[in-house]
């Protein structure tokens, strides 16, 4: 199965990349750190498994990055504009 290959994940990764530069918001960008490091875990031999289990590695990864770049470059206080009147008022 593909999922055992580590450049499939590197290049799934990529791609995520890609596409969260066509499409902003820190979206993928969670997807694509965990599936980097998860590519790269698999190709250092420190995690091997069956899909089931690369795929729970790889949304734990997902998720915890997610949230670490959330805190690093996330929304910060006073950054939202709140809108009290309307233009058409």
């Amino acid at each position: 199965m593909m999922l055992n290959v580590w450049w499939v994940w590197i290049v799934v990764g990529f791609a995520l990349g890609v596409l969260e530069v066509i499409v902003p918001g820190f979206i993928f960008l969670g997807f694509a750190i965990g599936a980097v490091i998860t590519g790269a875990l698999i190709g250092f031999g420190i995690l091997a498994g069956g899909p089931a289990a690369l795929l729970l590695v790889f949304a734990v990864l997902s998720v915890a990055s997610w949230f670490m770049l959330r805190r690093a470059v996330g929304v910060r206080e006073g950054q939202v504009k709140i809108w009290h009147k309307d233009i058409n008022d």
